[in-house]
């Protein structure tokens, strides 16, 4: 804290620039004394107020300027000239007319509007043409030039300047300089908090902050300070960014880990470094906090979600960008573009810029098929983090579902070192995300409505293989708005019951429709996989069978409920998943006494987990070992015979292809003796599968006693 008796009584602007930027001005000084032309990036509002003091310096060094800015004397009556023409013939004149005298080689030409002399696009209108032929005639000219960050200049106007200074805001050591007593008053009692002052205003330069605190409003010394500090945030917010409120724990559902990641290794850092009031100590926690994040996942699981809730605890100004319209066709423009969104977001800061799909400009240099700007595009990418001033508060988060594909140079420690993955969410995430949008959406989920849909989202989408097709927040979102769409159509105000769920969750599905006889084939053969993983150890319990179809053409199936046990599969877990694919065709032919075409993806499976588990596996089956002694009949391998048979001698072939014939054939049978044995109970359950078209697991329990099921299973309504 900074004593109020510290601070100037009064500030002029002119007095605040000097006292804001005074090793910018040096440096300007110093290069324009050894005939270095300058150019000078700062907003058009500090344009007038630097050149005046940068004036007052080289005066004292027996420099002139002469002014070129488009405006000149008129005659009574005469028509005004418009401001780029005057401004081009008095650079004309001072060019080609005025050096003569011996002091004009100390006369500095500066040219307050340099950027607007081009197009917005970079390239050089006609007139400008004329401009650069100028700039470059007489080599005894030195130049000093201004341009808004927020323009192009094209590079053949750019290079002439060998000396570049950017000034962006202020810096945290001079900002006690800028503040009065009277504003330290706005602000609360206890003297100026500089660090909570910065925070708000470090892109802020200095006329421009000045006129912010001396606008500020309220009585001295405020109880709750909090409304001046909320009006210099909403004044410091460049063009429409916003600061997005959005709770971290309660907007988004589930996801701890991913939470509790984000707080410990960024907000809580911040917070800390904010309690703080020994510069070294802040210096320290500074230089720990990431400025580069990268979320990685599938699409539609959070991750600008993450990132908005992000810059809410932050009160930062968020900006979203998207990588494939960064890139244009035009030389330079996609460099431009990112260059343009960090100066926005630094003007801005507290700021977090958000690149979704940074993948699309982003990956390794060397790899792309595009234009190639995407290489540019990284160089420029790179150069803008590793300019931020080391207690800017401006984050940046790349987005992407293909992390491994960026180039390496971006996650080396310092630019995009904090990497975090957001997968598909997990049965408890799916149920915070579920009660969220039942609350927000009015829809009075019933328990049971919410454990079935919990488990239903579980499962992959309907129409989607396992890959593709998993349940984001996203598709939870669309699954509870087509559940208010249909409670809005009804008019209901009662309990969102399992039914509706089903209703929402199968409402879009373009099902087969099958006749009575081919309903039958269907149901006998998924009861004939059901009754097999029902009476074998190591198969997972079932949670729903059906006869209504799916979209990838599938005329019926039987969903299992996700293993306790994810990441390690067993030997016997693969021969019981064998024995269970072999359940429908032998069902097939116990009740109908023929075979259908239906079983031949079934076949196809089980080939292909036989040859893994012998030859890729080493589980290889001993063909000497009989049918009933299981256990003695799996025989390590010392290698992996998997695509390498060109290198096997046909002995081996034959061996392996024996084991693999001799594993089916013993897995076939075991399902066939199982179906004989419980004959009465799949007719039973094929009975029952044909009334309801769908079994869910506490149906099945109730059929089948003995029967594996999820714990918690609550029946279709």
């Amino acid at each position: 804290m900074i004593p109020e008796s510290e601070l100037p009584d009064d500030l002029p602007l002119l007095a605040a620039v000097e006292a804001a930027y005074p090793d910018e001005l040096t440096r300007a000084c110093e290069a324009l004394a050894r005939s270095l032309p300058v150019l000078i990036e700062c907003e058009k509002g500090l344009v007038g107020f630097f050149y005046a003091a940068l004036r007052t310096r080289l005066r004292r060094r027996q420099i002139r300027c002469n002014y070129i800015d488009g405006r000149a004397p008129q005659e009574p009556g005469q028509m005004p000239m418009a401001l780029v023409p005057t401004m081009i013939a008095q650079l004309r004149e001072a060019v080609r007319g005025g050096t003569h005298d011996e002091d004009d080689a100390r006369r500095v030409m500066v040219l307050p509007h340099l950027d607007l002399l081009t197009t917005s696009s970079g390239s050089l209108t006609s007139e400008a043409r004329e401009v650069v032929a100028l700039l470059y005639e007489n080599p005894n000219i030195l130049w000093l030039g201004f341009r808004d960050p927020s323009f192009n200049l094209p590079k053949v106007i750019a290079n002439l300047f060998q000396h570049r200074i950017g000034i962006i805001g202020v810096a945290r050591e001079r900002l006690a300089h800028l503040v009065t007593q009277r504003d330290a008053r706005k602000l609360g009692r206890g003297g100026l908090d500089i660090y909570k002052l910065y925070k708000r205003v470090s892109g802020v330069h200095a006329v421009r902050l000045r006129q912010l605190l001396g606008s500020l409003e309220g009585e001295d010394y405020p109880d709750d300070p909090s409304p001046v500090w909320a009006q210099i945030r909403q004044a410091t917010l460049e063009g429409d960014l916003s600061v997005p409120e959005l709770s971290l724990d309660d907007d988004i559902g589930g996801y701890a880990e991913v939470k509790s990641k984000i707080k410990d290794d960024i907000l809580e850092i911040i917070a800390r470094k904010e309690a703080l009031e020994d510069p070294k100590q802040i210096a320290l926690i500074e230089g720990l906090i990431p400025r580069g994040m990268i979320f990685w996942g599938p699409p539609g699981t959070g991750k600008t979600l993450f990132a908005k809730a992000i810059a809410s605890s932050l009160g930062a100004a968020v900006q979203i960008v998207n990588g494939p319209e960064l890139k244009s066709r035009w030389v330079g423009e996609s460099e431009e573009n990112l260059r343009r969104i960090f100066i926005q977001a630094r003007q801005s800061a507290p700021s977090l810029i958000v690149f979704d799909e940074l993948d699309s400009f982003a990956a390794q240099r060397g790899t792309y098929t595009g234009s190639g700007v995407e290489h540019s595009m990284v160089n420029q990418l790179l150069t803008e983090m590793d300019g931020f001033r080391s207690n800017e508060m401006v984050f940046v988060i790349g987005t992407t579902n293909f992390v491994e594909s960026l180039d390496a140079a971006l996650l080396r420690p310092g630019r995009f070192e904090f990497q975090l993955h957001i997968p598909y969410p997990k049965a408890d995430d799916r149920e915070a995300i579920l009660k969220i949008y039942d609350q927000r959406l009015g829809l009075h989920m019933s328990e049971a409505a919410l454990t079935h849909a919990v488990r239903q989202t579980g499962h992959p989408i309907e129409g989607s293989d396992a890959h593709t097709g998993r349940w984001s927040g996203d598709h939870i979102q669309a699954l509870c708005r087509a559940l208010a769409r249909q409670r809005l159509r009804s008019a209901r105000t009662d309990e969102t019951t399992i039914t509706d769920v089903e209703r929402a969750l199968t409402a879009n599905l373009d099902l087969p429709t099958l006749t009575p006889a081919e309903e039958l084939v269907v149901a006998t053969h998924e009861c004939g996989h059901a009754i097999v993983a029902l009476h074998t150890e190591h198969s997972p319990a079932i949670d729903r069978i059906s006869i209504r179809g799916d979209l990838t053409g599938a005329l019926g199936f039987v969903r299992y409920a996700d293993p306790a046990h994810k990441y390690v599969v067993t030997h016997d877990q693969l021969v019981d998943s064998i024995t269970t694919l072999f359940g429908g065709r032998e069902a097939e032919l116990e009740l109908l006494d023929q075979l259908t075409i239906g079983s031949a993806h079934d076949l196809e499976r089980a080939t292909v987990l036989a040859k893994a588990l012998i030859e890729t596996f080493g589980m290889r089956l001993d063909p000497d070992a009989g049918h009933d002694a299981r256990d003695a009949q799996v025989a390590l391998e010392v290698r992996d015979f998997g695509g390498g048979h060109q290198e096997l001698s046909e002995r081996t072939l034959e061996s392996l292809d024996a084991s693999i014939r001799s594993l089916l054939d013993r897995e076939r049978t075991r399902a066939r003796q199982i179906i004989r044995e419980h004959r009465d109970e799949l007719v039973a359950l094929r009975d029952l599968l044909l009334e309801k078209k769908v079994i869910d697991a506490k149906t099945l329990s109730e059929q089948v006693p003995d029967a594996k099921h999820p714990p918690e299973t609550p029946a279709l309504e």
